[in-house]
C-alpha cells in the first residue's frame, strides 16, 4: 500500500477498511469525520446533507445535545451490570417507554435485528402455551420484500436473493406472502391454524419506500384479530416520527399486539432496540429463556428516555410530516420535467424515487455519486431506486437547498 502521505485523506481510509474489513457493504466513496444537525463533514472539510440519517436512525439530527448530555452523564456513572443485577434506571426506562406507546411490558435489546428475532420468540411462545397450537408446528408469516436484518432467521424469511443465496438450510416455519394483498392474508390465516403470527413493516423500507393502499393497515389489524393471530409491526426504520406521526401504524390509528423499535430509539447514538407487549404475550417466556448482556443497559436507558422526549418536545413527527409534503411536492415537479424519474412516493420524511436506467448501462448508484459530488448524501436500494429520509430536524429553507441540488443533479445526468 502506499505511504499515507502520498494518498488523499479519503483513498487512504477507503483503503484501510478494503485491507483489513470483510468486503460485505458497498458504501458510497465518502469518509464522514463528523456531523452536526442535518450536515456531515468528510475527511478532507467538504459539508453534506445527510438525506440517509444512518438508515433513519438519526431522526433527532447528529450529536442532538440533550441526547449526548444524557449519555455522557450517564456513562460517567454506570454503564453495565448486565441483567445479573437489577440498576437503578432499567425499571424507570421501562415505565416510561411503556406508557409512552400503551403497553404492558417492554423487553429491551440491542439492535433492530435482535428485536425482530425477540418478536417471532414471543409469539411463538404465545402460539403454544395460549393459542394452544402443537409444539414445533407454529408458523410466522412475513410478506414479500421484507427486511429486518441479515441474521440467520431474518434471512430465512426473505425473497431477496443477494440476503439469502448460499445461506441454508434455512428456519423453518416461515412462509410468504405478497405486500398489501389483505386477500392473500386472509387465506392464508384460513388455511392455516397454526400461524401464531404475521410480521410486516408498515412501510417498506429496504424494498423502496413502498406504501400500502389506504386501508391496508386496519385490514391486517382486523384479519389478525379475527383468526386470532398476533400482529408484528416491525417499526425499526418507519417509527419514531419518522413518517409524519410517531409510529407508521398511527396513520390508521392501529394497534399491533407486538411492536419493535429500533435505530432513532437512541437518537443515532448507540445500539438500542425493544419490544412492546401486553402481558399475555410477553410474560410467556421466563428466566433464562431470552436475553441480553447489554440489552436495557443504564446508557442505553438513560440515552433512550431522552431520544424519545425530543422527538415529543420538538414536534418531529409535525415537522416531518410538513417537510414531507414540500419535498414529494419538488421531486413530483421535478419528475414532469425529467424522464429520469419514473415514480415518486413516499410519506412524512421517508421517501423514495425510482431511476429509470440511462446512459450506457448507468443506474441510481451513479445518480447517488453526483449527488455526493454535489453535497447530498442518499443511497440507492435495488438498483433503481433512491431513498431519502433526512433527520427530522430538517426546515423549509433546508429542504428546498437539498430539492435544489437534486433537480440540478438529475436534470444535468439527463442532458
Amino acid at each position: 500500500m502506499k505511504d499515507a502521505m502520498e494518498l488523499i485523506k479519503s483513498d487512504y481510509f477507503i483503503d484501510l477498511e478494503h485491507n483489513y474489513g470483510a468486503h460485505n457493504y458497498h458504501p458510497i466513496p465518502v469518509v464522514l469525520e463528523s456531523a452536526k444537525g442535518i450536515f456531515m463533514w468528510d475527511v478532507e472539510g467538504k459539508k453534506y446533507f445527510d438525506f440517509l440519517s444512518a438508515y433513519s436512525a438519526v431522526n433527532q439530527g447528529h450529536c442532538h445535545p440533550r441526547i449526548v448530555d444524557a449519555m455522557i452523564k450517564q456513562v460517567q456513572k454506570l454503564a453495565l451490570t448486565s441483567r445479573a443485577f437489577h440498576n437503578n434506571l432499567l425499571g424507570e426506562y421501562e415505565k416510561f417507554i411503556t406508557q409512552y406507546f400503551g403497553y404492558d411490558k417492554v423487553l429491551p435489546m440491542n439492535t433492530g435485528v435482535e428485536g425482530g428475532e425477540t418478536a417471532i420468540k414471543l409469539a411463538r411462545r404465545w402460539g403454544y402455551a395460549v393459542k394452544g397450537i402443537a409444539e414445533n408446528k407454529a408458523e410466522i408469516v412475513f410478506v414479500e420484500g421484507n427486511f429486518w436484518g441479515r441474521t440467520m432467521a431474518a434471512i430465512s424469511s426473505s425473497n431477496d436473493p443477494s440476503s439469502y443465496a448460499g445461506f441454508g438450510p434455512f428456519m423453518p416455519g416461515f412462509s410468504l406472502i405478497p405486500y398489501n394483498d389483505l386477500e392473500a392474508l386472509e387465506n392464508k390465516f384460513k388455511s392455516n391454524p397454526n400461524i401464531a403470527a404475521f410480521m410486516f413493516e408498515p412501510i417498506q423500507g429496504e424494498a423502496g419506500v413502498v406504501v400500502p393502499h389506504e386501508c391496508y393497515l386496519q385490514g391486517v389489524r382486523d384479519l389478525c384479530t379475527k383468526y386470532n393471530v398476533l400482529m408484528i409491526a416491525d417499526e425499526v426504520q418507519t417509527g419514531l416520527c419518522r413518517t409524519g406521526k410517531m409510529l407508521a401504524c398511527d396513520h390508521e390509528n392501529v394497534k399491533p399486539d407486538l411492536l419493535v423499535l429500533g435505530k432513532a430509539l437512541s437518537g443515532g447514538l448507540m445500539p438500542v432496540s425493544c419490544v412492546l407487549a401486553n402481558d399475555e404475550v410477553m410474560l410467556g417466556i421466563k428466566p433464562g429463556e431470552h436475553g441480553s448482556t447489554y440489552g436495557g443497559n443504564p446508557v442505553a436507558c438513560a440515552v433512550a428516555m431522552e431520544a424519545l422526549k425530543v422527538l415529543t418536545d420538538e414536534k418531529l413527527a409535525e415537522n416531518a410530516e410538513a417537510m414531507g409534503k414540500i419535498f414529494r411536492e419538488r421531486m413530483e415537479n421535478l419528475m414532469s420535467k425529467s424522464n429520469l424519474i419514473t415514480t415518486v412516493r413516499g410519506r412524512g420524511l421517508l421517501n423514495a424515487i425510482v431511476i429509470k436506467p440511462f446512459g450506457d448501462g448507468k443506474s441510481a448508484y451513479d445518480v447517488c455519486i453526483q449527488l455526493k459530488d454535489n453535497g447530498l448524501l442518499a443511497k440507492q436500494t435495488h438498483g433503481d431506486i433512491i431513498r431519502f429520509a433526512p433527520p427530522l430536524v430538517i426546515n423549509e429553507d433546508q429542504i428546498h437547498e437539498a430539492c435544489d441540488i437534486i433537480e440540478k443533479v438529475v436534470l444535468g445526468l439527463e442532458a
